[in-house]
């Protein structure tokens, strides 16, 4: 079930949308007990490091009837980045990267979004980052939508996105004695996102 209400969930003579469709339509917050958001990047050519933020808020408003009236809304705290190295994650943290002093939060709001058929859809935004606000596309997944066993009301999704995190001024680098750079330009970005419908 696609949480986008496409052409082809209706016919040429048939505007209804699916009443499924139709129901998830609403306001939501992220639960981040049940969410990540993460992302992995290459270190000395030849190995992935993989990190998370541990601190984030979030809303969206999803709409199963047209689906360029969904949104979705992101803030996410830059000091609780975690890469399960501590000397990484203080590195992460200082001036070489993302200035967490003087730059605490990372944004993304959304401008528009489109269905791709099934329960792919694609959602595209402004990202910022150290005060730079560049756009991003995220390609995403609907997982579902349930009610847990507390009556919430949740829908369910995965999204990945690649950055070329020079883009947002993340230039810090070391080069290597065999060739390349110790820490590759292109992140790539990854979403499991859960959220509560709004009482």
């Amino acid at each position: 079930m696609s949480i986008f209400g496409r052409t082809d969930a209706r016919t040429a003579t048939d505007t209804a949308v699916s009443p499924e469709l139709a129901a998830l339509t609403g306001d939501y917050t992220i639960d981040p007990a049940h969410s990540t958001i993460g992302f992995v990047a290459r270190h000395a050519m030849v190995t992935n490091v993989k990190g998370g933020f541990q601190d984030f808020t979030g809303t969206l408003h999803l709409d199963g009837t047209d689906p360029s009236r969904s949104t979705a809304s992101i803030d996410v705290v830059m000091d609780s980045i975690s890469t399960g190295n501590a000397d990484r994650d203080g590195h992460l943290k200082s001036a070489d990267f993302f200035k967490t002093e003087e730059f605490p939060a990372m944004t993304f709001r959304s401008t528009s979004a489109e269905a791709l058929g099934g329960d792919d859809y694609r959602i595209t935004g402004d990202l910022t980052i150290l005060g730079t606000t560049r756009p991003l596309t995220i390609d995403l997944e609907f997982n579902g939508a349930a009610k847990d066993p507390f009556g919430n009301e949740r829908v369910g999704f995965e999204g990945k996105a690649e950055i070329l995190r020079s883009e947002w001024g993340l230039t810090w680098n070391a080069a290597l004695e065999t060739g390349g750079v110790l820490v590759s330009d292109k992140i790539k970005l990854n979403f499991d996102i859960s959220a509560i419908r709004n009482a």
